[in-house]
């Protein structure tokens, strides 16, 4: 991941040379023109301080470098008309060659902290995409009978990881276990707590053979090392984190979740689209420590074709200009679901053209599709779509949808 910034750093600044070659050419014919123009206007007109805007202009577009051999060539330029244009010891032409020389120092000045700033820049996303690939691990293309996609938005401007988390892993007993969750506050002080929620998960996922058992496994470790990592100092509120706990099994279409005071994940079916409301919801982690016994696991209908969408509020939360929230329930009906990455990519699209801008808070999305590779036992049960009307789904299989 470090050599991939790496690179990205060089192609940019490669880009930036390249650019900045071919718009030299601009404050040096400036240079020229002023200089040729000043000379031959009559005495009393002075346009030699207009120098000053090749340096400025250079900085806009090049290095600190490139812009200090500008300002040598504005402040040369200028000693030539005071040499042909009323004599170089005159006081208006010393005051005008000085006043260059500060101003064409200051902007290389300011060159040289806007790159400085930019290198650091570069640093601390090759740091976020690291961190991002050590805590959130993303999750293979194609796991067992699914296909899975993944789309993280971050809040901070320099980082590509928040309070935002999820995470796919194996069972031993042919079956995809999965989290989504969501830390209370966003940003970098929130990412020790994700990473004890994550290290606890891909720990219990292997270990637990039952739903209940992982999510109240993920309870007791999130309130025993939650004060460890949480900044309480500078945010001494409660620390807490909603969470979707999923199993998927590989040869049942009847997959089980348990709601930790999560946004209910979307259900898309024929483009159209299911909430799979809880009716057993437990507080978010860390809020007080359950038995399993408490964990009741809600079963929904998850065939081959269907296409779960789990999320976080960053989603739904995203105001528009005029503060109408993403209505992400609405939109994704009509949205092509070819694969998983297509319906993220205009997922995405569509929520920046809805805020207009980045989100104001981290926003995470996964998407898991059941291909029809594996056979499926199909169970009889019901569905209920988002208007509330029981209908009976054509392969028998169900998904319990509840307001």
């Amino acid at each position: 991941m470090g050599d991939v910034g790496v690179r990205r750093v060089s192609v940019d600044r490669l880009v930036e040379q390249s650019s900045g070659r071919g718009l030299v050419a601009i404050p040096l014919a400036l240079i020229v023109v002023i200089t040729v123009v000043d000379v031959r206007s009559p005495v009393d007109v002075h346009l030699g301080p207009l120098l000053v805007i090749a340096p400025a202009l250079t900085a806009s577009f090049a290095g600190p470098l490139l812009t200090a051999l500008i300002g040598v060539l504005a402040v040369a330029a200028q000693v030539l008309i005071a040499v042909l244009h009323g004599g170089l010891t005159t006081a208006n032409h010393i005051a005008q060659i000085v006043a260059l020389c500060v101003l064409s120092t200051l902007v290389v000045f300011v060159c040289h902290v806007r790159e400085r700033r930019a290198r650091e820049l570069s640093r601390a996303r090759s740091v976020a995409e690291t961190a991002q690939l050590v805590l959130l691990r993303p999750p293979p293309r194609r796991i067992g009978p699914l296909r899975v996609g993944w789309l993280y938005l971050a809040a901070e401007d320099e980082t590509q990881i928040g309070g935002d988390l999820f995470a796919v892993a194996r069972a031993a007993d042919a079956s995809t276990r999965v989290i989504i969750g969501d830390v209370r506050g966003k940003g970098l002080a929130s990412i020790g707590e994700a990473s004890v929620v994550l290290g606890a998960f891909r720990e219990g996922a292997h270990r637990y053979a039952t739903l209940p058992e992982l999510a109240a496994a993920l309870e007791v470790s999130v309130c025993r090392d939650l004060e460890d990592v949480a900044d309480t100092k500078h945010d001494p509120g409660e620390h807490f984190t909603t969470a979707l706990i999923l199993d998927i099994p590989d040869q049942d279409p009847r997959i089980e979740v348990i709601n930790c005071g999560h946004p209910p994940p979307l259900l898309l079916r024929h483009h159209q689209v299911t909430v799979l409301h809880a009716r057993h919801p437990v507080p978010p982690l860390g809020m007080c420590e359950l038995p399993a016994s408490s964990h009741r696991p809600d079963p929904f209908a998850f065939e081959a074709g269907d296409i779960l969408l789990l999320y976080t509020d960053g989603v739904i939360e995203a105001r528009s200009p005029t503060g109408a929230f993403y209505p992400l329930a609405e939109r994704i009906a009509s949205f092509p679901t070819t694969s998983p990455d297509t319906l993220l990519h205009h997922i995405h699209d569509d929520l920046l053209a809805h805020v207009g801008d980045q989100p104001g808070d981290d926003a995470a999305l996964l998407v898991i599709e059941r291909t029809a590779s594996h056979h499926l036992h199909r169970p009889h049960l019901t569905t209920r779509p988002r208007n509330g009307h029981r209908r009976p789904h054509p392969s028998g299989s169900s998904v319990s949808a509840e307001h």
